[in-house]
């Protein structure tokens, strides 16, 4: 009985060497696929981020290249407003018409030869036109001024 007992201990000891093995050899092989997968899944997560950071690259220097357009049109501007600035102001209208002269003329402002009218200060038209209306007053200023005949 003691023989067979020890028989039956043997045959289950070698057993369970087998399983143990057989264990061993099947976490190897699960260690060995964690690791593929591992690598698999770097690979893709590297192939994602590189996707996503050509993406946005090619927006920022898209948006690079509409802000350096913009400026590029603000300096363009801003050099022929300082170009215009530069250069004399040239008046379109140094004369005044006729009904305007005549009106200024009863008032007794004199004109040029030319018909062009010497440029003087607000307050001597203002008394020049004194016996005029408002209206007729404004007119008369506004036209001056327009004809950059008065400052």
């Amino acid at each position: 009985m003691k023989e067979k007992t020890m028989l039956e201990l043997t045959e289950t000891m070698e057993r369970l060497e087998a399983v143990a093995e057989a264990l061993e050899q099947a976490a190897e092989r699960i260690a060995e696929q964690q690791v593929a997968l591992a690598a698999e899944a770097q690979q893709s997560v590297g192939r994602i981020v590189a996707t996503v950071e050509t993406a946005r690259e090619a927006e920022l220097e898209r948006r690079l290249a509409e802000a350096e357009g913009q400026i590029a049109s603000a300096e363009r501007k801003i050099a022929e407003l300082t170009a215009a600035a530069a250069s004399p102001v040239v008046q379109g209208r140094v004369t005044l018409p006729a009904g305007m002269a005549t009106m200024l003329a009863k008032q007794g402002v004199a004109l040029d030869a030319g018909g062009s009218f010497p440029s003087m200060e607000s307050s001597a038209i203002d008394g020049a036109l004194a016996s005029l209306s408002i209206e007729q007053r404004i007119a008369v200023k506004s036209e001056l001024l327009r004809a950059g005949l008065m400052s």
